[in-house]
């Protein structure tokens, strides 16, 4: 065993903490900025600024990376974009991330609208758990959000996933005032229906929604009302550092709630965002991030790359959500100017 691999080995087993005693334990990874949906609380505009399809890393290049985090503490890996089904080969990617060792779970989120043709592929590739986001049930106000007629093809992916054995699926629903609060019941009944999770997500400030406004957000409390006077008393269950908060019903079904606008979980955070281009972000609304494939690119050893994210977490202090939600007028993350020269606040660029 060569020192350097010694050395990464024995960091391994050792939390690297940040400033605010936060592990670095889980890490989206982006595969690709595009999408097929252009969802209105992540992609309202008609027109974007793309990152360079010759910028985006490898799949032997995210390997490689995802061995360095992996030395690092890192256990958990989910692919995201943007549409990760967009990436060509994606079950491919799946299969090398698949065997790197330390991996404890790989997940990925998607929309569903092209998985009815990949769900097999990808649990036979090594995918362990899959989330899909489903915002309504009814045809026309999936048009509305997303500017698509795809939701018959999410729901036939959904099928799909459980067929191929996704046994945990999740389900997330991003909740916007006025548009699709009214199904807060209805999506819950269908996640039980099929032997899902769903998780309620409140609508946020950041990235590309430049529409946001704070009259839009259900809240949690709100979200948590809607369901005790259809389905009776919630119980809430003991929290871990995962995102969402969950709870149980009389009949032992549960759900979660993700209330990262009125109850930020900055203090629990353990997740860092790598971008398709290999820009490492720390926080969801960081405004800047460390460019790993210039080092990847410049001939860096492992050792050398592993000792700046050390250095980058060590210093950690972001705490985004808290932050916004302390400002006394709240007004999206970025205007649509600045977005369309920084690309990399996006929400579709950095993994929502």
């Amino acid at each position: 065993m060569t020192p350097i691999v010694a050395a990464l080995r024995y960091c391994a087993r050792v939390p690297l903490l940040d400033s605010l005693t936060r592990p670095l334990r889980n890490l989206r990874l982006s595969v690709t900025d595009r999408c097929n949906l252009r969802c209105q609380y992540c992609m309202p505009e008609d027109e974007y600024a793309w990152l360079p399809q010759s910028g985006v890393l490898t799949f032997e290049e995210v390997v490689r990376t995802l061995r360095i985090f992996l030395s690092l503490g890192v256990e958990k890996v989910r692919l995201t974009g943007g549409e990760p089904l967009l990436r060509r080969d994606v079950e491919n990617l799946v299969s090398m991330i698949a065997s790197l060792k330390g991996l404890r779970e790989l997940a990925m989120t998607t929309n569903g609208v092209l998985l009815a043709d990949k769900a097999a592929a990808l649990r036979a590739a090594g995918l362990q758990r899959l989330t899909v986001s489903l915002d309504t049930l009814d045809p026309k106000t999936f048009q509305l959000l997303s500017r698509r007629d795809d939701l018959s093809r999410v729901k036939e992916g959904i099928d799909a996933a459980r067929r191929a054995g996704f046994a945990n699926l999740k389900l997330d629903t991003v909740v916007i005032a006025g548009v699709n609060d009214g199904e807060v019941g209805s999506l819950l009944r269908y996640s039980f229906d099929i032997g899902a999770e769903l998780r309620f997500i409140e609508y946020m400030d950041v990235g590309g929604a430049t529409h946001w406004r704070k009259e839009s957000v259900v809240s949690r409390a709100q979200i948590l009302a809607t369901v005790e006077r259809e389905f009776g008393a919630v119980e809430p269950l003991q929290r871990d550092s995962a995102p969402a908060e969950r709870f149980r019903l009389r009949d032992g079904k549960t759900f979660g709630v993700i209330a990262s606008v009125t109850q930020p979980f900055c203090k629990q955070c353990d997740r860092s965002r790598l971008t398709a281009d290999g820009v490492w972000l720390k926080c969801l609304y960081a405004t800047k991030g460390l460019h790993l494939r210039d080092l990847l690119k410049s001939g860096s050893s492992d050792a050398d790359i592993a000792a700046r994210i050390r250095t980058e977490w060590s210093a950690r202090d972001d705490r985004g959500a808290e932050l916004r939600a302390s400002m006394q007028e709240r007004t999206p993350l970025a205007p649509r100017a600045e977005l369309q020269k920084q690309p990399h606040l996006e929400m579709h660029t950095r993994g929502g």
